[in-house]
């Protein structure tokens, strides 16, 4: 089979104004970034269009480290409801550089399943990385500046709690101590985060409007005073100004797959150590235009899909009709025992075992109030016979079961989905959706009833660092808002060697980041950090320009 890359090239592109006129976007109000790609204004939003719409989510069991497809299953699973039909859009996030040339190579689909043109996607695209960027570091530049000029003063601050971010792999720069020698400003220790987990990055994900993202500017919590009270942007003076620098980025992105149909990808939060999930604004502009919307959440259901529903859900007041879960006999049979190495070749026994993994998900999903599909991704080396253990457990548990073949055969590989799906949303659609915990609930309840009640952990416990923030948060307006846990997306646990269903394990939180301008409190567990390291063999060593053309993404 030729390479996605290579299948990319091959496709006939559309001009982007005619794919946004083919959903009913008018020509005059696309803003071109060039043939094939373009910002559409997030005022052609219809809010009236959007409570008819049909909304899926896309998410998967718990990936090995190559994932399971779900960017794949997601764009496929658009394509075959067009195909019977169906006016279907997809709603995606945006690939961050680190990844593409760290161990994916490419975060745009596969196959004949693609968003298109993927080089420009996953690499610069419309510039909405480098403008959070961008705004993230303007921040951190400006606060240097205030603490330099305020040293000894009682507006000296006691606590600084922002850092500065970039769209990189490198652990080198996770703790770090800036300011250092004479009139270079205050010698402190700092780190960098990756841009993917910039609180500006959730916050240009959950804004509403631009009224909305500058508020959510303002109130960033930057660090306490001596005196004790909180320091924001606000504070600072400067949300015009930063407000000023994602202003574009705010809009919406509209692409087309690789059979010319809409899809929209806007922001990019990872959900290992952020909420997940594409923007808001990119999700309704979709919803505002299809019938069907297809939207997926990082990583497992117990990361992408949690956050999904319970932060951004929860937030928006948006209601999945379905959700789809995406199962490879390769995930299976790692977290049925099967070494890594040897996922791919045949091992029936740790298939069935493995199919306690996807066994929790379902669990969880329903407890969400979700209907849910399990979408096989079919390989070229999957056997009929793995097939027909995975529907036949689906069959006996009572959940519908489709294969997907979108990855070799595009939309007709996803027919038999496409129509399982429609099946569930017009005769079992999901009941009304139900949170994990309530907004009244203290933040370390919230913790609990996730860490105990959706990755099954026998404890919880907290860290100093952590517990020093849960008395600075005890009793203020920030215990209402929900929680966002960043741990290993290889495990239910936070131990990312426990694979399968980690059973009777404790559960602890190091520490507690305040996102007061995203309004959610992220909780750091085991040894998760939020700045990525790179793999022994990067697939940087991969990606060149070859006669003008770029090689090596996937």
């Amino acid at each position: 089979m030729k390479s996605d890359i290579e299948i990319a090239r091959e496709t006939p592109l559309k001009r982007i104004k005619d794919v946004a006129e083919e959903i009913g976007i008018p020509r005059e109000e696309v803003i071109s970034y060039g043939r094939h790609m373009a910002k559409v204004p997030y005022d052609q939003i219809n809010d009236d269009h959007i409570a008819k719409s049909n909304l899926i989510l896309v998410t998967a069991i718990t990936p090995t480290k190559t994932g399971v497809g779900k960017t794949t299953i997601s764009i496929g699973l658009t394509l075959g409801l067009n195909r019977i039909g169906k006016k279907a859009i997809v709603a995606l996030r945006e690939p961050s550089l680190g990844p593409v040339f760290g161990l994916k190579g490419g975060a745009a689909g596969g196959g004949y399943s693609q968003v298109l043109p993927m080089e420009n996607i996953n690499l610069h695209f419309t510039g909405d990385f480098h403008a959070i960027t961008t705004a993230h570091n303007t921040i951190s530049a400006l606060l240097d500046n205030y603490i330099y000029r305020v040293q000894g003063t009682q507006d000296e601050l006691k606590q600084v709690l922002w850092k500065r971010v970039l769209d990189v792999n490198d652990r080198s720069l996770r703790y770090i101590v800036t300011g250092l020698g004479q009139g270079n400003g205050v010698p402190q220790e700092s780190g960098f985060d990756i841009t993917a987990a910039s609180e500006l990055m959730a916050i240009l994900c959950l804004a509403e409007n631009e009224k909305d993202l500058r508020r959510r500017i303002e109130n960033i919590l930057l660090g306490y005073k001596r005196s004790g009270e909180p320091f924001t942007v606000k504070d600072l003076g400067v949300a015009g100004a930063i407000t000023v620098l994602m202003k574009d980025a705010l809009n919406p992105n509209l692409v087309q797959t690789t059979e010319n149909t809409a899809a929209f990808v806007h922001g990019g939060p990872f959900a290992n150590i952020a909420h997940g999930c594409n923007s808001l604004l990119a999700t309704k502009m979709a919803m505002s235009y299809g019938e069907y919307v297809v939207t997926e959440a990082g990583f497992g259901a117990d990361l992408g899909a949690e956050k999904f529903f319970n932060i951004k859900c929860r937030k928006s007041g948006l209601q999945p009709k379905a959700t789809v879960i995406v199962v490879t006999a390769q995930g299976l049979k790692m977290h049925g025992g099967t070494p890594e190495k040897l996922i791919k070749n045949p091992d029936m026994k740790g298939l069935k075992k493995g199919l306690d993994n996807l066994q929790r998900h379902l669990i969880n999903l329903a407890a969400f109030g979700q209907t849910t599909v399990v979408a096989f991704n079919k390989f070229h080396n999957d056997s009929a016979e793995e097939i027909a253990v995975v529907r036949d457990f689906c069959e006996r548990k009572g959940v519908r079961f489709a294969l997907c073949e979108a990855f070799e055969k595009g939309g007709a590989g996803a027919v038999e989905l496409a129509n399982v799906v429609v099946d569930v949303v017009e005769n079992s659609p999901s009941g009304r959706l139900l949170f994990t915990y309530e907004d009244d609930d203290p933040i370390d309840q919230k913790l609990e009833k996730v860490a105990m009640g959706i990755y099954g952990a026998h404890e919880v416990s907290f860290g100093e660092k952590a517990q020093k923030m849960l008395k600075q948060i005890e009793g203020t307006a920030l215990e209402k808002l929900p929680v966002c846990i960043a741990k290993t997306q290889y495990s239910f646990s936070a131990d990312p060697t426990a694979y399968g269903v980690a059973k009777g394990f404790s559960f602890k939180i190091n520490d507690l980041v305040i996102n007061q301008g995203a309004e959610f409190i992220v909780a750091i567990a085991g040894e998760m950090v939020r700045m990525p390291g790179l793999p022994a063999d990067p697939q940087a060593k991969r990606i060149d320009l070859v006669n003008g053309q770029v090689e090596g993404l996937s």
